[in-house]
């Protein structure tokens, strides 16, 4: 008989090969079993509600344009609350044990997650709320902060959505401002909104939004109060429930204005605020710093500056409402 040892460590290399397999599907399958990070190659961890097309993707081609590519150089791990908030500490949790390089946080929610997480692995924050009203900078122990990043937050841009109400419906006097109560800069937005209102002569009728609040009974009552029109104020809850916000503004026929284009895509009628690919780009930027020995504590946080008018004919022609020509040309976007 010839030497068995040879097939048996044939039969030994083919089990080893099929539970290396095995082993990678299980762990494709299940994000939250992840291993531990490669120390030659950087891990980003990125928390978020969910994936968007001006997010993540932009955030990796940015990093790509500077060397980090996804998979090779750097690997990026992200993980969505998916309209559960109570998702975002054992995410954030996670992602601090697994140690990564830095975390990408978008939303006030992920961002205290991450926070508690963590106090030493950096934090590149993108949030349309302001930062300092939500609590998350301006402390004493700033310079020892572990944060920094970008806020869409623009409190002057709140007489400009005015304005653009105005000009869809000449002559509005009286305008509804859809806000959390629970939020900090949605506070800050609505006393912006009420003073470009009392400039212009126009009354606002505040009405709040909360956790469990139904749109739709919101709307009722803001319809009975005889509004000409809607402004909702963005934060990590307007923006999670913006879907029902802009069906129900259309379906009472309401004209309604934002700060966010997500609004817009989700059947809103128009938005004036920061353009979120520019933001992440200049994420990405800041993740590169750090990924180079940067400290966030030297990396102030800083506000977009480049803005975007966007117009929704498809909702305005379901209201119904001519939009003016000039309003059309001024339009970075129109959704036919």
């Amino acid at each position: 008989m010839g030497d068995a040892r040879p097939r048996v460590s044939r039969r030994i290399a083919r089990r080893s090969t099929v539970a290396a397999l095995l082993a990678g599907v299980l762990i494709a399958g299940a994000p939250a079993a992840a291993a531990p990070p490669d120390a030659r190659v950087p891990a980003i961890g990125y928390l978020a509600n969910e994936p968007t097309p001006d997010s993540l993707p932009v955030l990796r081609a940015g990093l790509r344009e500077r060397a980090w590519i996804d998979g090779q150089s750097v690997e990026i791990w992200p993980r969505y609350a998916q309209g559960k908030p109570e998702l975002y500490a054992p995410h954030a949790d996670e992602l601090a044990r697994l140690n990564v390089a830095v975390i990408v946080a978008v939303g006030v929610p992920a961002i205290e997650a991450a926070r508690r997480a963590t106090k030493t692995i950096p934090i590149v924050m993108v949030s349309p709320d302001d930062p300092a009203a939500a609590g998350l900078t301006g402390d004493p122990a700033a310079a020892r902060s572990n944060l920094t990043g970008l806020t869409t937050f623009v409190p002057e841009l709140s007489a400009r959505r005015l304005e653009l109400l105005r000009q869809v419906v000449p002559g509005a006097a009286r305008v509804a401002a859809l806000w959390n109560p629970a939020s900090g800069s949605a506070a800050v937005d609505l006393k912006a909104t009420q003073a470009a209102a009392q400039a212009q002569h126009v009354e606002i009728v505040a009405f709040e939004v909360r956790g469990d609040s139904d749109v739709r009974e919101v709307f009722v009552k803001i319809r009975e109060q005889r509004v000409q029109g809607v402004i909702v104020l963005a934060d990590a809850l307007t923006l999670a429930r913006r879907e029902p916000i802009a069906t129900a503004a259309s379906r009472n026929r309401l004209p309604s204005v934002f700060a966010l284009r997500d609004f817009v895509d989700a059947g809103g009628l128009i938005s004036y605020g920061a353009v979120w690919t520019d933001v992440f780009r200049q994420a990405a930027g800041l993740v590169d710093r750090i990924l180079r020995g940067a400290r966030p504590a030297d990396l102030p946080v800083a506000r977009a500056s480049r803005f975007e008018l966007v117009v929704n004919l498809r909702t305005a022609r379901a209201i119904p409402l001519p939009i003016p020509l000039p309003l059309l040309r001024r339009a970075d976007r129109v959704i036919q």
